[in-house]
């Protein structure tokens, strides 16, 4: 089951996840596709089954994480009361998803207060991963993080 290999749901009561899956369609899409875009009305986030796809932010559409391990959730504007996405999201190779409606997951998180707590603060230490993650590529890649290795070289 794709739901128990995404880290956010990972040791969420059975009866959760049942309900999780009872509310997820399945989704396709070819390299090229735009699954949402950013400023759009955030209704959905998603669980990545299989494939890769791109997210992007800001007006030149800035590379900011390529999803591409089963079980990754984008689209997480729509987890954290945002009512539209802060990015958006390109199938960057042909790839399966799970679409999950905000107001019916929000209808299973208000059912079971206890998963509801857990899966939040994982989607915070996940948030905080990417963070991570995007800070170490933005120094790598800025003219200081450039001069440092220049001047160590020496």
């Amino acid at each position: 089951m794709i739901i128990n290999q995404a880290d956010l749901f990972y040791g969420l009561n059975h009866n959760f996840i049942k309900d999780l899956m009872a509310i997820a369609s399945r989704a396709s899409c070819v390299a090229g596709d735009m699954i949402f875009e950013s400023g759009k009305p955030a209704d959905h986030f998603y669980i990545l089954v299989q494939g890769c796809v791109r997210l992007r932010v800001d007006p030149a559409g800035r590379e900011v994480f390529n999803s591409c391990r089963v079980g990754e959730i984008f689209g997480w504007s729509s987890l954290i009361g945002r009512q539209a996405y802060s990015a958006s999201a390109e199938c960057i190779e042909p790839a399966t998803l799970l679409k999950i409606d905000r107001q019916a997951f929000q209808s299973i998180l208000d059912k079971d207060l206890f998963s509801g707590v857990k899966f939040f603060k994982q989607l915070a230490a996940a948030l905080g991963g990417r963070l991570i993650q995007l800070y170490a590529r933005d120094a790598e890649n800025s003219p200081d993080a450039a001069l440092s290795t220049t001047e160590a070289a020496r």
